[in-house]
């Protein structure tokens, strides 16, 4: 596919990333946890996903664990030169599936070496730090003991880039004072809006905003006003929730996920349906 057919492009880190990537975390069994219920077909989506252009795909070593950084080294090793593999570091599953916290200074030493070794890397592009004060939300409160042991992980050589994830805007600007932040991945998508005016100010300063469940995640998007759109424009609702994430701001970088290859093809559709102004603006009404 074209640049234009993948929503054009944006810049992470030092690379220049298409805005329609990929994220990886569904190909982990359920509730993220295990293996999948297909391994083939979960190694067809990765490869199909680089096969048509992708070339940022979101991972972590705690989606599984493990499972899903090993599928992704089974399914595209070699790696193409030009694909970013972004990981997250900040949590760990317990036996039976968890999540946990994981701050202290060995534990992101270890998160981020073990990243690598299952990816099959000497160096992480980017890590985003996730911040877990609060498992079912942002929290406010100092990320500078966390994001220290990172900063040192970088000075090593081990990771190249440093993002943020699950933040609010005082911690961003608390993390920009501390290091470089390339990116910022926090819960957002049409009908959740709390990070309209951050997005803003990093599209002002050229950082890359990532939505993490730009469909609503484990509940799926719905609303009436959404599909009232969707059916007038003879798409689907999520494909519609995407293509306004797209054009909701020129720093946003999709990393939708799935376990399907038709799937796939439907979410990247997306970066080719064009919403008119009236299809905008009613959208727009669905988070504020």
């Amino acid at each position: 596919m074209t640049t234009t057919q993948l929503g054009g492009t944006f810049r992470l880190g030092d690379r220049t990333v298409h805005r329609m990537g990929y994220g990886a975390m569904q190909l982990a069994g359920p509730g993220v946890f295990g293996p999948p219920r297909d391994r083939d077909a979960a190694l067809a989506v990765l490869r199909e996903a680089v096969a048509i252009g992708i070339d940022h795909i979101d991972t972590s070593d705690f989606y599984g664990p493990y499972v899903v950084n090993e599928l992704i080294h089974e399914a595209l090793t070699p790696y193409p030169a030009n694909l970013t593999l972004v990981t997250k570091i900040g949590a760990r599953r317990d036996d039976k599936g968890g999540w946990l916290p994981a701050y202290e200074p060995e534990a992101l030493a270890s998160a981020v070496r073990d990243n690598l070794e299952h990816l099959g890397l000497e160096a992480m592009e980017v890590v985003n730090l996730r911040v877990m004060f609060d498992p079912q939300g942002t929290a406010e409160g100092s990320i500078e003991p966390m994001l220290a042991p990172l900063i040192r992980l970088r000075d090593e050589g081990l990771v190249r880039h440093i993002g943020l994830s699950n933040v609010t805007a005082r911690q961003v600007a608390e993390g920009r004072a501390l290091t470089e932040i390339v990116c910022v991945q926090n819960l957002y998508n049409v009908a959740h809006r709390d990070d309209d005016a951050l997005i803003d100010a990093l599209a002002a300063d050229g950082i890359a905003y990532v939505p993490f469940f730009p469909l609503g995640g484990f509940s799926p998007l719905q609303s009436d006003a959404l599909s009232r759109v969707a059916s007038g424009l003879g798409a689907p609702p999520m494909q519609v929730a995407l293509a306004w994430l797209l054009r909701r701001s020129p720093n946003i970088l999709l990393i939708p996920g799935t376990s399907s290859v038709a799937h796939l093809h439907e979410n990247v559709a997306a970066a080719v349906l064009e919403l008119p102004d009236e299809a905008m603006a009613e959208l727009d009404r669905i988070g504020r």
